[in-house]
């Protein structure tokens, strides 16, 4: 009985002093909407957000070459706003791109691995 209360006890310990398992941002939705010449970019997403010490904190916009060719800071976390839509406007993209992707940062995990596949329509 001894040796069942001693795992169970260590068992306990263990699971509190581990690390948190990390969430990165899950990237829900994207909408990609001409304006012009000028591209909107909408983007849902989710994260546990738990305020300023760990939140979702921006996503970027990629070629296909992987170079950034769009950026948006998300300025605050969104602890009791899950999922939520967050926009890039004007965005100017290359003349012959048709597609791009997104990936999202978290302040303490840093980027996603998932990149979000958008083929644009001209």
């Amino acid at each position: 009985m001894r040796q069942i209360a001693l795992a169970l006890a260590a068992a306990l310990i263990s699971s509190v002093a581990a690390p948190a398992r990390a969430t990165e941002p899950t990237i829900l939705d994207v909408i990609a909407t001409k304006s012009g010449i000028s591209w909107r970019i909408d983007v849902t997403m989710e994260h546990p957000d738990i305020g300023w010490d760990h939140y979702a904190d921006g996503w970027e916009i990629l070629n296909e070459d992987g170079e950034r060719i769009g950026y948006r800071l998300l300025h605050h976390p969104h602890v009791n706003e899950q999922p939520f839509t967050r926009s890039l406007t004007n965005l100017d993209l290359p003349d012959g791109t048709r597609t791009i992707y997104i990936r999202a940062h978290c302040s303490v995990d840093g980027w996603g691995s998932e990149k979000i596949r958008i083929d644009l329509e001209p």
